[in-house]
């Protein structure tokens, strides 16, 4: 005990404070390499964040090693920060390696600044879920069909990029699916993994059509390596499916002044430009139970049973 504090003792008071302070200042290389610090350390997250980051502080240690060398003449100051100079300059290059490592052509790019960025996702978990589609894009010409009612294999996801895509049941149309949207949520979250379905409607493009396919198996794999990428595609599609409901519930009328809810198959609610918020009771009719009304196509008809 007494050689610990002996040594921490020689550690503190072996060095006799500063009487007087030099009155002259560094050198302007000094001053530099010191807002080169202080910027340096301003740096965000994220790839080129680290670049900002490794950029300033290799050219602050840089500064501070010219210094030491020639004003203060110190091969030790000297050597150390020219040693962090070096493991600065490494990890930028090691750094913008990466960067270049992940570029993607300009729809997938486009894609991930529209749907992926704005989620927080990285470019490296991107990275993975391009690679799950082997980073192609799918063109669909004008009026072909993507998936026929009865027919089509339920096998992947797709997601369009541009382009409009007509959904129809037995030649009634349903609604438009858009870019940014699924073109098969509602089946993929009918289907188990283990199960097999087909289509219930026909997807037919409108216009020239361009969209990313994800084969089922290969997808499913990504995800059970990856639960961040499984949560994400859960949330991604489940409010892709909304959305198709919702539309769906926009177009859906029944008779004068009447509209279809969806949400509540059972009952008929009176839609008027002046009604207010609340409706007494008496303006609920009760339909029969599981009925459709005329001219009204099911929604169980949009997604695989």
């Amino acid at each position: 005990m007494g050689e610990n504090a002996s040594f921490w003792e020689s550690l503190i008071y072996a060095h006799p404070t500063c009487s007087t302070w030099k009155q002259e200042a560094e050198g302007s290389i000094y001053h530099l390499a010191s807002i080169l610090f202080v910027v340096g350390f301003m740096g965000g997250s994220g790839f080129f964040g680290l670049l900002y980051v490794f950029s300033l502080l290799g050219l602050g240690f840089l500064c501070t090693s010219v210094w030491a060398w020639l004003d203060v003449c110190a091969a030790d100051i000297f050597s150390w920060n020219f040693i962090l100079f070096a493991v600065c300059f490494v990890q930028f290059i090691y750094v913008t390696y990466q960067v270049r490592s992940v570029s993607f052509d300009r729809e997938f790019q486009e894609l991930y600044s529209a749907l992926f960025q704005p989620l927080g996702i990285s470019l490296t978990v991107y990275r993975k879920i391009v690679l799950c589609c082997d980073a192609e894009v799918v063109t669909l010409e004008k009026e072909h069909c993507y998936a026929m009612q009865g027919k089509t294999p339920i096998d992947k996801l797709s997601l369009l990029v541009s382009g409009r895509i007509r959904v129809t049941v037995d030649g009634e149309f349903l609604h438009y699916i858009f870019p940014l949207q699924f073109l098969d949520s509602p089946e993929w979250d009918s289907l188990r993994p283990t199960e097999e379905g087909i289509f219930q409607v026909t997807l037919t493009a409108e216009t020239d059509c361009r969209y990313v396919a994800w084969r089922r198996k290969k997808l499913y794999l990504l995800f059970a390596k990856h639960r961040f990428i499984s949560r994400l595609f859960s949330i991604l599609i489940g409010s892709d499916i909304a959305e198709k409901l919702y539309a769906l519930n926009d177009r859906v009328h029944v008779g004068k002044g009447f509209r279809y809810d969806i949400r509540l198959p059972n009952f008929y609610h009176v839609s008027l430009p002046e009604a207010p918020p609340v409706l007494p009771s008496h303006h609920l009719q009760r339909g029969p139970p599981r009925r459709k009304p005329t001219g009204v196509t099911n929604c169980s008809s949009f997604s695989t049973q």
